[in-house]
């Protein structure tokens, strides 16, 4: 099964992409996770849609070509990061690639609730005309004070909190096939 996953964060040391990370190096006997860079995506332009710049064009490829989308994000201010929004304006004017496509949602904080209100902004995004994405229903991840669940070199070791994404990707890895 071949998924695409996107980090809501241009940080190098994000928490979102070590949990990226985690879930892909966790499931990758069952799962062939791709992280896709938005890092070095323009801003969107409608004079360039017809032809997007590389960066976007190979992402939009990335995940035309994968059975299910993965996103990870923090959240700002409430709300999803200006990298994340752009990338999704881009995805929904070229190629339309999340249309359909089977999508989960995670993210993780340093506060106590997680990423509750920008995995709900999120979520009225991906539902969007241009966007259309199939996400998960009724299997959130929000990791609240994530600071507290990673060792010091990086490695997630709360067994509660890998215990309930194992739970949430065996139901997304289930839903695919359902939904595919």
């Amino acid at each position: 099964m071949k998924i695409a996953a996107i980090v809501g964060s241009n940080r190098e040391d994000s928490y979102n992409k070590k949990v990226a990370t985690f879930i892909q190096d966790r499931y990758r006997d069952s799962m062939d996770i791709e992280l896709i860079n938005i890092r070095d995506f323009p801003l969107y332009n409608q004079d360039e849609e017809e032809v997007p710049p590389e960066t976007v064009q190979s992402a939009v490829e990335q995940i035309q070509n994968s059975d299910g989308l993965l996103f990870v994000t923090p959240e700002y201010n409430h709300s999803i990061p200006a990298v994340l929004k752009n990338a999704i304006d881009w995805f929904s004017r070229s190629g339309r690639p999340t249309a359909g496509k089977p999508t989960m949602i995670a993210g993780a904080s340093q506060g106590a609730l997680g990423t509750v209100r920008s995995q709900l902004h999120l979520r009225q995004i991906l539902n969007a005309p241009g966007v259309s994405a199939k996400v998960l229903p009724q299997n959130e991840i929000f990791l609240g004070t994530i600071q507290d669940k990673f060792d010091n070199n990086g490695n997630l070791t709360d067994r509660a909190t890998i215990d309930f994404i194992d739970n949430v990707v065996t139901n997304f890895k289930e839903w695919i096939n359902q939904v595919s």
